[in-house]
């Protein structure tokens, strides 16, 4: 992977000649994902915007979760707001993963139960038939437009980040109809309906490619595929339900930027992950990272992983484990310092700014 060059580092040979010098967020961000010498790894949280923030919630108050999404300027707002507070080296949009099921025609929203909810279930072939791709570029238009928002705010000292979910994520909440406390229908399907669940996915796979390219044109850094339901699948199913689709959009992308596979519970399917294609391989935290990196090739970067978990503690003891993590990663190359899933809404925040403080401290 690194003959594969990245546009966005201007100059990487001069970087590999001077490992020790300082970095602001986005060199520092990019080197990791090349797997160059740094000091201490770059820091960014997955979810690190939303409900841990008090100035989101005060944002909350006067709109709804999908009025943020589908509006440039507030979306904008919103993934500034944990950068301005903590720091962090890079940005990732504000958006969800299920505004593709939205641009395919499976619109969503959140019940007055809680949680997701779509507007019906895909089941069965004639409603993946119904499903569209042509149209996803000009429904996520808004996306198009708050990137240049974004990156015209961070300036070019933070990296900016854009996402999108795996194919076989997306399946299961389109089969469930939206949150669900076991994920069983796309993968029932896997057993009895092979070939329709084939042509959900690919269709997924078509969606994915063009939203994540369109991305790329808007002026991102980096993109993340979020395989959060990859560890619900056997070890000998994941490279063909999940791992395989991955594969084909990292190939797609061609290189552009470095893109990063976070395969939630799936550690255990390493060659498959490795298959992909990606550049970097995050773990959630119930995997060593050192060990987990070891068993990658040179040029793969990981991601990760401390427990959220630790964010709901005390400031001590996330700063204990955050400079545990660093010491059994000390003098491997390519870490980006992240946790193992997403920030909680109970995160104290004077718990991630004693992790960010112990990163940037480590010695």
């Amino acid at each position: 992977m690194t003959d594969r060059p990245h546009p966005n580092i201007a100059n990487p040979k001069t970087a590999e000649a001077a490992p020790g010098l300082p970095a602001d967020g986005r060199e520092r961000f990019l080197r990791a994902c090349r797997c160059l010498p740094l000091d201490y790894p770059p820091v960014w949280f997955m979810r690190q915007a939303g409900r841990s923030l008090p100035e989101y919630r005060a944002l909350k108050e006067k709109h709804s979760f999908v009025e943020i999404v589908q509006t440039p300027e507030l979306a904008t707002e919103v993934t500034l707001q944990p950068v301005r507070r903590f720091d962090f080296d890079a940005a990732i949009l504000f958006s969800d993963i299920l505004v593709i099921c939205e641009a395919m025609g499976q619109r969503y929203g959140f019940s007055d139960r809680g949680g997701i909810e779509m507007e019906f279930k895909v089941r069965g072939a004639a409603d993946v038939e119904k499903l569209e791709t042509g149209a996803v570029a000009e429904r996520l238009r808004y996306v198009a437009e708050a990137l240049p928002m974004i990156r015209g705010e961070l300036g070019g000292g933070k990296a900016l980040i854009g996402f999108a979910g795996s194919p076989w994520t997306l399946a299961n909440y389109m089969m469930e109809g939206g949150s669900s406390r076991e994920f069983t229908a796309a993968r029932a399907l896997l057993y009895t309906e092979p070939r329709t669940l084939n042509t959900l996915l690919e269709k997924l796979t078509a969606a994915v490619t063009e939203y994540l390219q369109m991305q790329i044109d808007a002026g991102v850094d980096a993109v993340q595929i979020f395989d959060t339901q990859g560890g619900v699948l056997a070890d000998d199913v994941f490279a063909e339900a999940s791992g395989r689709w991955m594969g084909e959009i990292v190939s797609a992308l061609g290189g552009q930027v470095p893109v990063t596979v976070f395969s939630k519970g799936a550690a255990g399917n390493r060659d498959a992950l490795i298959a992909t294609g990606a550049d970097v391989l995050s773990a959630d935290w119930t995997v060593g990272l050192a060990e987990f990196k070891k068993g990658l090739p040179a040029d793969v970067a990981v991601q990760g992983n401390l427990d959220p978990t630790l964010l709901q503690t005390t400031p001590e003891a996330a700063a204990a484990e955050t400079a545990r993590i660093l010491e059994t990663m000390r003098g491997l190359h390519g870490h980006i310092f992240n946790l193992g899933h997403g920030v909680t809404p109970e995160a104290k925040l004077e718990c991630i700014g004693s992790v960010v403080s112990a990163i940037r401290s480590f010695s």
